[in-house]
């Protein structure tokens, strides 16, 4: 049985209007900016929404350096349930302090981020 649901991918970028617009540009579909987060729905297709990131280095490839550019929002019925368990499977803590808030960051046994999002 499946602990979450993939919600949606997420670029990290330095200009998220910019980059939602070539991805708009080449895959069609629609764009909703929020607060600085712009989700790109295309239909029939998994969501992408960009985020703004201080500081980006594009990646450099081929390159076993910098390499991370993107996470994973996976979207839970119950935060504290989920963060039990990908506690367990080997995850580690990166931003879950704030209680209040509707996500929680981790990494992935490798390091890779990704948010525990209440659905």
């Amino acid at each position: 049985m499946a602990l979450a649901k993939l919600d949606t991918v997420v670029l990290d970028c330095p200009d998220p209007r910019a980059l939602a617009g070539f991805y708009a540009a080449l895959l069609g579909g629609t764009l909703e900016e929020q607060d600085g987060w712009i989700d790109l729905e295309v239909d029939g297709a998994q969501a992408l929404a960009f985020q703004a990131a201080p500081g980006h280095v594009p990646p450099k490839w081929p390159s076993p350096d910098g390499s991370q550019q993107f996470h994973l929002d996976l979207t839970v019925d119950d935060l504290d349930t989920a963060e039990q368990e990908v506690l367990r499977l080997g995850a580690r803590t990166l931003d879950a302090e704030d209680r209040s808030r509707s996500f929680r960051v981790y990494a992935d046994p490798a390091g890779h981020p990704f948010c525990l999002c209440r659905a």
